[in-house]
């Protein structure tokens, strides 16, 4: 009989990769998890053998994923401004989430995958990430194989459609980050625009409890002007920036003048270019992040400390 006890560090990561993937939050693929682990290990004491953990702990984590997906579709559905998923840091202290990074940790897979139904999403990462044969996602989502085959195509054929990209190269992206923090920095926006394509397209995730625009924001020299803009107000306010990756792609991690984070600013790059932009700014999305920040606050403080000395309003 296994010994679940040693099998739990072994099986984490790999039920935490499931749940992540489908849920695009850290923190409900936590409690994916632990309440996987606790049904395994229920059935254990209950007198069930699980021959083969993998399988089943694979199986748990989908379904349960499944659940929460059915039970968070109303909430998603007037969630406030677009929806992004929640940052996964490359050097994440914890062990479970020491993944293997590809292609369908991306954002744009991520949020390619919030527009697919609940066992669409699962097909896909299944086969996708975790290269399941048809066969055994079949029965794990009770679906004939033959549907989950199609799911799978229309899955693929949306991910075409919405033009998310499969392959980065980590040393052009990393060169393009420096450059564009650097650009930032020394508020040079004909710099910052160089290193855009002309139809770059920004997005950001507020939530409604993080200033953040409403709508996505496109084209070289307004997305320029606008995060240089930020820069200098954030320089004002003590904002440091450093460079990390997340879900495999270069980031800027924003943190406030104590260290705590404010927000996750993604590039997504090819060809040369940073295509599109994703900036996390949620707080409920960073908390597994450290200590978060309140930029409302942070913003209304600058606000004040500029004016009353200089009796204006301050400036972005």
């Amino acid at each position: 009989m296994v010994d679940l006890v040693v099998e739990t560090p072994r099986l984490r990561p790999l039920m935490f990769s499931i749940a992540y993937r489908m849920l695009g939050s850290v923190s409900e693929a936590e409690d994916v998890v632990q309440a996987g682990l606790l049904r395994m290990h229920e059935r254990v004491r209950g007198g069930e053998v699980i021959d083969r953990p993998d399988a089943f702990a694979s199986t748990v984590a989908t379904r349960l994923s499944i659940d929460v997906l059915r039970s968070a579709r109303r909430t998603r559905e007037v969630y406030v401004g677009p929806w992004l998923p929640e940052p996964l840091l490359a050097d994440d202290a914890d062990p479970a989430h020491r993944i293997e990074f590809d292609e369908t940790l991306s954002v744009g897979v991520l949020t390619m995958l919030e527009r697919l139904g609940p066992v669409e999403r699962a097909v896909f990462v299944l086969h996708e990430a975790l290269g399941f044969d048809y066969g055994e996602i079949g029965g794990i989502v009770e679906r004939d194989p033959a549907a989950c085959r199609q799911i799978m195509h229309r899955a693929r054929r949306r991910l075409a459609a919405d033009g998310a990209r499969f392959e980065v190269d980590a040393s052009e992206a990393a060169r393009l980050a420096s450059e564009f923090l650097e650009a930032l920095r020394e508020g040079d926006v004909d710099g910052v625009v160089r290193l855009l394509a002309t139809d770059v397209v920004m997005t950001a995730d507020g939530g409604g409890k993080a200033p953040a625009i409403q709508h996505p924001m496109s084209g070289d020299v307004a997305v320029a002007r606008f995060l240089v803009g930020l820069m200098r107000r954030g320089d004002a306010l003590g904002v440091e920036v450093e460079e990390a990756v997340a879900n495999g792609e270069r980031t800027l991690l924003f943190r406030g003048r104590d260290g705590a984070v404010l927000s996750v600013l993604t590039l997504h790059v090819d060809g040369g270019v940073v295509r599109s932009l994703t900036n996390q700014l949620n707080p409920d999305k960073l908390g597994h992040l450290g200590p978060v920040g309140d930029l409302f606050a942070l913003l209304r403080d600058g606000a004040a400390g500029a004016a009353e000395p200089a009796g204006e309003p301050p400036t972005a």
